[in-house]
């Protein structure tokens, strides 16, 4: 096991790593900005460096400083969180050739699986359902183009190969918007990611976003921890995240699940990583893999039992995988409320010093967050400054769990969305189950929100 692990990020992931290295008997080094010289974790960590201003590219994107901060500090591996640098290959690349372990998948992995057509064609020869599209990247004659969302069928949506995060991608509902849809969107995808590569994929209309978590270890060995249900979203961004999904039937879980444990065998994936799918119509369809730890993986963690960070780290320092897939049994029903820094409803980020943040408690009711009473939420980084995670025995459990949960919070000084999330835990169709993707910006437009 490491004696030293550096935390390559920030706020609350920075926290939940630090907890989890120190239980693991892992000395750990915090890196910090300027603006996170008085954050929580700075404090907690054996050791701290800062390393460079405010601005992420001189400090969180800054790979050099990172490097440099695990040189002085004598550190033997680095975890990247989620975000900035976690699934940079180059930085996994620089990570390893320095000396040093990364607590993530190989640099190859993580270009394989960053790349959606490689991704796309990787998932296929595993026999992972794929959503109907190209046969990988877009060929230039326009003609083709014509020919190929001829038969996939409209609506289509075209995807940049190096997109994430909702950006990089433009539905097209019909032949006449086609062409200049796919110059717009390669274009774009050249100005933001580098790679102006496209490829084109059948448009669900209603679908969820449903997520397997996955565990492999350098060994040859792969499990799969159930599956997050995440459709609740705005601009493409996770607000409510759920374990299990609810209405799926369990035989179409156990059949992607083994498909992505068998995925991950083929492509000698290691560390924790997710699959992401689309499910409309009893089907599933593979749109991307994440080759880090989630923001929601605390919802996997408290229906399975396993602690998904410790595993990351205890893969990385090449411990075989102590699960086998029958060891892992989902229990009880998790909901997570991702609590951000912003007006609840013209969501406009809301940074500035919290006078008062008192912590809500009780049976089945988990807190992370680096956030306390005085601290002041910087304007840099994402608004995102905690998570309230409710577990019950049934669904509407957790649900009644975490409406007291988002009562007892209090957070003054700033604005937050915890009145969203109050809305939410009594909106008819949340409480049913089952919602699309869509559902929550329908609902907030209708309200003209």
């Amino acid at each position: 096991m490491f004696e030293k692990v550096l935390i390559a990020n920030r706020g609350e992931i920075a926290l939940r790593v630090l907890r989890a290295c120190r239980e693991l008997g892992i000395k750990t080094v915090a890196v910090h900005s300027t603006a996170d010289t008085e954050a929580k974790y700075v404090k907690l960590a054996d050791e701290s460096v800062c390393i460079g201003p405010p601005a992420s590219a001189q400090s969180y994107l800054n790979i050099p400083a990172i490097i440099s901060a695990a040189e002085v500090t004598d550190a033997q591996a680095i975890h990247p969180g989620y975000g900035f640098l976690s699934e940079n290959a180059d930085f996994a690349e620089r990570v390893e050739t320095s000396g040093f372990v990364f607590i993530g998948p190989r640099a190859e992995t993580i270009r394989l699986m960053g790349d959606k057509v490689s991704a796309k064609n990787s998932m296929k020869e595993a026999s992972v359902p794929c959503v109907p599209g190209s046969e990988g990247a877009l060929p230039e004659d326009p003609k083709e183009i014509v020919k190929i969302a001829r038969a996939v069928g409209y609506p289509i949506i075209i995807k940049a190969a190096g997109g994430g995060g909702g950006r990089g991608m433009r539905v097209v509902h019909t032949e006449a918007a086609l062409l200049n849809a796919v110059a717009m969107t390669r274009s774009e995808a050249g100005a933001a990611f580098g790679n102006p590569t496209v490829y084109m994929e059948k448009f669900l209309e209603n679908p969820r976003h449903i997520e397997i978590q996955v565990l492999a270890d350098q060994h040859g060995n792969a499990v799969y921890l159930g599956e997050r249900d995440c459709s609740m979203q705005r601009r493409h961004q996770k607000v409510i995240e759920e374990a299990p999904a609810p209405d799926i039937p369990r035989r179409l879980i156990v059949k992607v699940g083994e498909a992505c444990a068998a995925a991950c065998r083929r492509i000698n994936y290691r560390g924790a990583g997710t699959f992401e799918f689309l499910y409309e119509n009893g089907e599933f369809y593979f749109i991307e893999m994440n080759t880090r730890v989630q923001v929601e993986h605390p919802v996997t963690e408290q229906v399975t039992g396993v602690d998904i960070v410790q595993a990351q780290i205890r893969i990385a320092a090449g411990e075989k995988l102590w699960l086998k897939q029958r060891d892992v049994a989902l229990k009880g029903h998790a909901i997570e409320c991702r609590i951000n820094a912003e007006d609840p409803f013209k969501f406009t980020p809301s940074p500035g010093k919290i006078t008062t943040w008192h912590a809500p408690g009780g049976p089945g009711i988990r807190v992370d967050s680096h956030a306390y009473s005085g601290y002041n939420v910087p304007p840099n980084y994402d608004s995102m400054i905690g998570k309230v995670i409710a577990t019950g025995d049934t669904r509407e459990q957790a649900i009644r769990r975490m409406r007291i949960a988002l009562s007892e919070m209090m957070v003054t000084g700033i604005k937050t969305n915890i009145p969203l999330h109050q809305e939410m835990m009594l909106d008819e169709r949340f409480v049913l189950g089952g919602t699309s993707i869509h559902y929550l910006e329908e609902k907030l437009a209708a309200k003209g929100k």
